[in-house]
């Protein structure tokens, strides 16, 4: 009896140490209702409404007459919302982005982040709706005063253009960083510096092998890069933000999880670093649980999951079948520096 007893107080102090790191997040903890194809997700703090929102890529997925590729392109940001410290998200709407000069357009991958009072997005935008991969990409800039509506600033002067997936990051020196996927060469990472978050001045490449998606944040002491290399992710630490060492051994999210809609690997993602912990919120493909498959609604549908990073002697590593007790800090999240 002694034991029994001792064993339901170990479970109730468990389950209240975990209740106490926030609520437990759905899995997957997101499906955009729309077109069900979220993907490319960034979390930011809406200080005015007291709420996360998440931006995302939305893929037509449902649409199965879209010819080639085209069921990628066509389509606004999507906006979903958390009232819970971002464990359980609601859809809300598209980001509206005031800058469409061509007829058919498409915006992908936007990060988002707020400074000095104003948020700024860097978004991929494509001049039109296309079958193939070949065509034009450039990242513009955009400011908003409630993450809602967005006024164009911009169109970066970066290495050509076929860029894609930009990530920013102040450094400690007030100058402002941009790393981005250069797709005219292998499709590696490069990066630029500014000064007003308006004129870039090009440093050239920063990674060798071929990836997208990067993300760059700070984490026990160190500056981060998360890489998608359609095979998992890969992390690359830095002491400056300039010279980067690739973690070795496996890829985080390559091997696949047990959960709904979990069982394929994570794609193109944001870490949330809150406090001592970090979130990484990424996108799977639930249907692409083989090397080949069939083209069809389940195969093309992508949703967003989340699960905590860990770190020991100096290696990040995640257990995405581990339960996830998220609480976001709002205080965390807006500072790029």
């Amino acid at each position: 009896m002694l034991l029994i007893l001792c064993s339901i107080l170990v479970s109730v102090v468990a389950f209240g140490q975990e209740k106490n790191k926030g609520k437990l997040a759905n899995k997957p903890v997101f499906s955009d209702p729309i077109y069900d194809g979220a993907a490319d997700p960034v979390i930011i703090w809406n200080k005015k409404e007291k709420k996360w929102f998440m931006f995302y890529t939305n893929r037509r997925a449902t649409d199965m007459t879209q010819e080639g590729s085209k069921w990628v392109h066509g389509t606004r940001i999507g906006i979903a919302e958390s009232t819970d410290g971002g464990a359980n998200w609601k859809y809300r709407d598209t980001a509206n982005i005031k800058y469409r000069p061509n007829k058919e357009y498409t915006h992908w991958a936007p990060d988002v982040f707020e400074h000095k009072g104003v948020y700024h997005m860097y978004l991929t935008y494509v001049p039109g709706v296309f079958a193939s991969w070949n065509h034009p990409r450039e990242i513009i800039h955009l400011t908003s005063k409630n993450l809602l509506n967005w006024d164009y600033k911009s169109t970066l002067k970066l290495v050509n253009n076929n860029v894609i997936d930009a990530t920013v990051y102040q450094l400690p020196n007030g100058t402002w960083r941009l790393w981005y996927n250069n797709e005219k060469d292998s499709k590696t990472i490069y990066y630029a510096d500014s000064k007003d978050l308006e004129n870039w001045d090009l440093k050239g490449k920063v990674i060798e092998e071929r990836g997208e998606g990067p993300k760059v944040f700070r984490w026990k002491g160190k500056y981060w890069m998360m890489v998608d290399n359609w095979a998992g992710m890969s992390f690359y630490s830095s002491d400056d933000a300039t010279t980067w060492t690739k973690q070795e051994g496996e890829r985080i999210l390559e091997l696949p999880g047990k959960g709904k809609d979990d069982q394929a690997i994570g794609g193109h993602a944001d870490v949330v670093v809150s406090g001592d912990r970090a979130f990484v919120y990424y996108f799977t493909h639930p249907g692409r649980i083989t090397k080949k498959y069939a083209d069809n609604v389940q195969t093309r549908r992508s949703v967003i999951q989340v699960a905590e990073l860990e770190y020991k002697n100096g290696i990040i590593s995640v257990d995405r079948d581990k339960p996830v007790y998220v609480k976001l800090d709002k205080q965390a999240i807006n500072k790029r520096k």
